[in-house]
C-alpha cells in the first residue's frame, strides 16, 4: 500500500460524501456554479485538448513506435482478442451507452443543433451528433494515458499507476509529492467517473423494475439498487480480473449482442443498415468541423449539456479506463493497441447507436410509437419504452435488465480494481481488503451524487472534474511520445541506434 495516496484519496472521498450528505443544497449549488464557469471559460480548452489527444493517437500509427511491443519483443498477450475486446467495451462505454443509446438520438431529433426539429434533416443530424459524442474522440482520450502507463509498467518496470506515466518528463521526482498528487487526483477521478455511471445505471434499472413490478421510481429505490449491485461487484473484484471481471464482461457482451441482434431482426432492419452506413459517412465528413466546433455566447447551453459533458465524463474516466486497458494489454504492439482500442469499440458503438437509436427514430418519425414524450419526461425509461413497442417485449426487457445490471457490476468492479492498484503503489494484484473498501466507496459516492440532484449533479461533476484531470492527460501524452521515441524497438525499426532510454524489459 502507498499510505500517502490511500489516505489522501480516502480523505477526499470522505469529505465529498460528508459535504454532499450534510450540506446537500450548498454542494449542489457549488457543483452547478463550477460547471457553468468551466463550460463558459474553458470550453475552447476542452475542445482543443480532446482533439489533440485523438490526433496524437492516430499519429502513432505513422511512426516507428507502432512496432513497440508492450512487455518486450517476446511478450505474448494475456488475453485472447475476444476477451480483450469484451473488457475494452465493458469498461470504456458499457452502462452509459445502454442508458443514452436510445435517448440521445431522440433528444437531438427534437432539439437539433442546426436542422429544423423533427425533420429528415434533424434525423440525420441526430445520428451524426450521437456518433461524434461516442466515437473516436473518447477512445483517443483513453489511448494517450493507457499507452503511457502500459509502456512504463511493462517495458520499464515501473508501478502500474498514473504517476509512472510522468517519469520521462520529471525523472525520479515521480516517486515524490508530484506523483502522490497525480495518483490521488486520478483515484478520486476514477471514483467520481465510475460513480457517475453507477448513478445512471441505478436510474435505468429502477425504470425497468418499475415496468416489471411497479416499483416506484424514487431515489430510495435507486440507493437500494446501488447497494445490492455494489455487493455483487465486491465479490467480483475480489475474485480478480481473469475470474470475475473477464467472465462477467464476456457474459454481458453475449447478452448485449443477443439484444442487439433481436432489435435488428424485429425492427426496421434495412433502415438500420442504411442509417448506419449514411451516418458513418456523415460523421467522417463532419469530423474536422465538429472537432473544433464551439457554441459561442454566455446564454448558449447546448455544448455544455452535450459535448462538454461527454468530454468531461471521458476525461474523468480516463485514469480508470487507461489503467484497466493497460493492465489487460500486455503483449500487444503499439500499432495493434491503437487500432484495436480506437476502431473496434468505436464501430461496435456506432452500430449499437444505429440499431437502438435508429429504431427509436424510425418508430417516432413514422408515428408507430410515441417515444419522444416519454424520453423527455424521464430519459432513463428510453430503452424500456423502445422494447415495449417491439414484439416479445416481456422477454427482451428481461434481457435488457440483465444487461444493465451486469454492466453496472463490471463498471464497479473494474473501477474499484483500478483504485486498488493505484493506492497500492501500482501493484497489479492489490490486497483484497482494499478492493472491498473501494468498491464500497464507489457505491457511497454514487448515492451522494443521486442525493445531490440525480443526472444534473452527475453532469456537473463530470464537466468540473475533467478540467484538472486534463492536465494529467496532456503531461501523459508528452511523456508517452518521449518514452516511445526512446524505446529500442522503435529505434530498431528505423535501423537507428538505441538511445539513452535503456533496454526494454524482456529484450
Amino acid at each position: 500500500m502507498n499510505p500517502v495516496v490511500f489516505i489522501g484519496s480516502a480523505l477526499v472521498v470522505v469529505a465529498f460524501v460528508i459535504a454532499g450528505g450534510v450540506f446537500t443544497d450548498s454542494a449542489a449549488a457549488l457543483f452547478k456554479a463550477t460547471q457553468r464557469n468551466v463550460s463558459r471559460y474553458f470550453g475552447w480548452y476542452y475542445v482543443l485538448s480532446v482533439t489533440g489527444f485523438l490526433l496524437v493517437s492516430i499519429g502513432l500509427l505513422f511512426t516507428p513506435a507502432r512496432h513497440v511491443r508492450l512487455g518486450g519483443r517476446d511478450a505474448s498477450p494475456d488475453f485472447g482478442l475476444l476477451g480483450w475486446f469484451s473488457m475494452l467495451f465493458a469498461a470504456g462505454m458499457g452502462i452509459g451507452l445502454v442508458y443514452f443509446g436510445v435517448a440521445e438520438p431522440l433528444f437531438h431529433y427534437a432539439t437539433p443543433l442546426e436542422a429544423e426539429a423533427e425533420t429528415p434533416a434533424a434525423l440525420t443530424e441526430a445520428m451524426r451528433l450521437s456518433y461524434f459524442h461516442w466515437g473516436l474522440h473518447a477512445w483517443g482520450i483513453y489511448i494517450v494515458l493507457a499507452l503511457a502507463i502500459a509502456h512504463a509498467h511493462f517495458n520499464r518496470g515501473l508501478p502500474l499507476a498514473p504517476r509512472s506515466a510522468l517519469e520521462p518528463l520529471i525523472g525520479e521526482r515521480y516517486k515524490g509529492p508530484i506523483g502522490d498528487g497525480v495518483d490521488i487526483l486520478c483515484t478520486v477521478g476514477t471514483l467520481l467517473g465510475v460513480s457517475t455511471s453507477l448513478g445512471l445505471g441505478a436510474m435505468q434499472l429502477n425504470a425497468s423494475l418499475n415496468g416489471f413490478f411497479g416499483w416506484p421510481e424514487a431515489t430510495w429505490v435507486q440507493v437500494a439498487l446501488i447497494a445490492a449491485i455494489t455487493l455483487v461487484a465486491t465479490v467480483s473484484v475480489v475474485t480478480g480480473v481473469k475470474g470475475g471481471v473477464q467472465r462477467l464482461s464476456q457474459a454481458n457482451i453475449g447478452l448485449a449482442g443477443l439484444l442487439l441482434v433481436f432489435v435488428l431482426a424485429v425492427g426496421p432492419t434495412l433502415y438500420i443498415v442504411e442509417l448506419f452506413v449514411t451516418s458513418l459517412g456523415g460523421y467522417l465528413q463532419s469530423l474536422p468541423r465538429m472537432s473544433l466546433y464551439l457554441d459561442p455566447g454566455p446564454d448558449s447551453d447546448w455544448q455544455a449539456t452535450w459535448t462538454l459533458f461527454y468530454w468531461g465524463w471521458w476525461i474523468s474516466w480516463a485514469p480508470f479506463v487507461a489503467i484497466f486497458i493497460a493492465r489487460i494489454s500486455k503483449g500487444r504492439t503499439v500499432g495493434e493497441f491503437v487500432l484495436g482500442v480506437l476502431l473496434v469499440p468505436t464501430l461496435v458503438t456506432f452500430f449499437w447507436l444505429s440499431v437502438f437509436g435508429g429504431t427509436g427514430l424510425y418508430l417516432q418519425s413514422n408515428g408507430a410509437a410515441e417515444l419522444l414524450s416519454a424520453v423527455q419526461e424521464n430519459e432513463s425509461v428510453s430503452l424500456r419504452a423502445l422494447l415495449q413497442a417491439l414484439p416479445l417485449a416481456s422477454i427482451s426487457t428481461v434481457v435488457a435488465t440483465l444487461v444493465i445490471a451486469i454492466f453496472f457490476v463490471t463498471s464497479s468492479d473494474s473501477g474499484s480494481l483500478v483504485d486498488d492498484m493505484v493506492t497500492s503503489g501500482g501493484d497489479p494484484n492489490p490486497p483484497k481488503a482494499q478492493r472491498v473498501f473501494w468498491a464500497t466507496a464507489e457505491g457511497v459516492v454514487a448515492v451522494t451524487l443521486l442525493l445531490l440532484g440525480g443526472l444534473t449533479a452527475i453532469r456537473n461533476a463530470a464537466i468540473s472534474l475533467g478540467l484538472p484531470m486534463s492536465l494529467v492527460l496532456i503531461a501523459g501524452a508528452f511523456a508517452m511520445v518521449r518514452a516511445l521515441h526512446r524505446d529500442p524497438m522503435a529505434r530498431a525499426a528505423t535501423g537507428g541506434r538505441v538511445g539513452s532510454g535503456g533496454p526494454a524489459q524482456g529484450d
